[in-house]
């Protein structure tokens, strides 16, 4: 009986350990940090600096944009040297303003400083009219 018991408690330990990772996981998560921040319309940049083929995401004020990068090289060295960036709903642009935008430039170039920031239709058309 003693050994079942011990058994049944290391089980029981093991248990809770596999779901304390779990848990830990599921909160760290970036997309769900990504999806988590849409939904309260904060701002969340989510990118891999170190993979130029996998696509920039960032929500801002439940808006989600997605950024497509280009490498390219400038004099000292291969680095990321332009983005097109299109906002995957249109239809929840409603009420951004050019202020926005220009927001959304200075955020993605933080991390791109020498990359030049093309936006995709319709912001394209939108900041054009000025």
């Amino acid at each position: 009986m003693k050994r079942g018991n011990i058994m049944l408690r290391f089980l029981m330990l093991l248990a809770i350990i596999v779901f304390i990772v779990w848990w830990f996981q599921y909160i760290f998560n970036p997309k769900r940090q990504l999806l988590t921040a849409h939904e309260k319309k904060q701002t969340f940049f989510l990118d891999d600096s170190d993979n130029v083929r996998r696509n920039l995401l960032l929500t801002y004020k439940g808006v989600l944009f997605e950024g497509e990068k280009y490498l390219g090289n400038t004099e000292e060295r291969f680095t990321v040297t332009k983005i097109s960036v299109w906002p995957r709903q249109p239809n929840r642009l409603k009420g951004l303003t050019r202020d926005d935008f220009f927001e959304i430039t200075e955020i993605i170039q933080r991390s791109y400083p020498d990359a030049e920031i093309e936006w995709g239709t319709p912001v394209k058309e939108f900041l054009q009219h000025e």
